[in-house]
């Protein structure tokens, strides 16, 4: 998963700003380098963010992705955690919303997501909430998501789960929670990880945002080992290459057929 971000303070130093050709330069060459979907935002999710109204939020995304939409086929999920944006975003064609909410935040968005037979990413913030311990809060927070979204008519099929990797976690916790992984799995449900250059990495190897590319390799490797199932990322043509070797030593790989007589 490729991160588009249309926000002028993404942590990560890569917003555009709202501007809707960047955004479309920016997904062809994600699309290039093996991206299998692009998640676009409007609206960071950093530490101590500034709330975005919805308007403006629109105002960011949409003429993207309707731009995206018309020159790339690849699926598009909207990072949102509030309604109108949801509904506005797969109105124009995204298939399906990333809240870092877990389902838990706006009351609609569920509504909307069933409306227009899309699928949800519902994401374990630990923001706030009081620890118990790192596992047992995130199948805590997954489950009431499921029973969430199954009350609302949402088949189970169409979500995914994500732990929310620097999302209420101290570093030494986000570690734990790439090396549980492999337990959370029993949740039966696909699951996403976003370590991307987040700040526990930085911490780890002492390094600033723009240097922490290795350091994501290694998660992005463990993830995989671990039994992740999409992994969200900022660098997508290298973190492709170590996902896919990652993924060929614990899934298995055969050479491809020769087509030569």
């Amino acid at each position: 998963m490729g991160v588009i971000n249309l926000t002028p303070d993404s942590f990560s130093g890569d917003g555009l700003s709202g501007d809707p050709v960047a955004a479309l330069r920016r997904a062809e060459q994600m699309v290039e380098e093996g991206a299998d979907v692009l998640d676009i935002g409007g609206e960071s999710t950093r530490p101590g963010f500034t709330v975005v109204e919805s308007s403006e939020q629109i105002n960011r995304v949409i003429p993207a992705i309707r731009l995206i939409k018309e020159k790339l086929d690849i699926p598009i999920s909207i990072d949102t955690t509030d309604s109108a944006v949801a509904r506005a975003a797969l109105d124009v064609g995204a298939d399906f919303v990333n809240d870092t909410a877990g389902l838990l935040g706006h009351q609609h968005i569920l509504e909307a997501v069933c409306s227009a037979g899309a699928a949800v990413v519902a994401m374990h913030n630990q923001r706030g909430k009081a620890h118990h311990g790192v596992l047992e809060d995130i199948r805590g927070g997954w489950a009431k998501a499921v029973k969430a979204a199954e009350l609302a008519g949402l088949p189970r099929h169409r979500i995914i789960v994500d732990p929310g990797f620097g999302f209420g976690w101290s570093h030494v916790e986000n570690l734990e929670i790439l090396r549980g992984l492999a337990e959370l799995r029993a949740f039966n449900l696909p699951i996403l990880i976003g370590p991307s250059r987040k700040s526990c990495i930085g911490a780890v190897l002492d390094l600033p945002v723009d240097q922490r590319l290795e350091g994501t390799a290694a998660t992005v490797a463990v993830a995989v080992f671990n039994g992740s199932d999409v992994i969200r990322v900022h660098d997508v043509e290298p973190m492709v290459r170590v996902a896919r070797m990652a993924d060929a030593v614990v899934r298995g790989w055969q050479p491809p057929v020769s087509t030569n007589a």
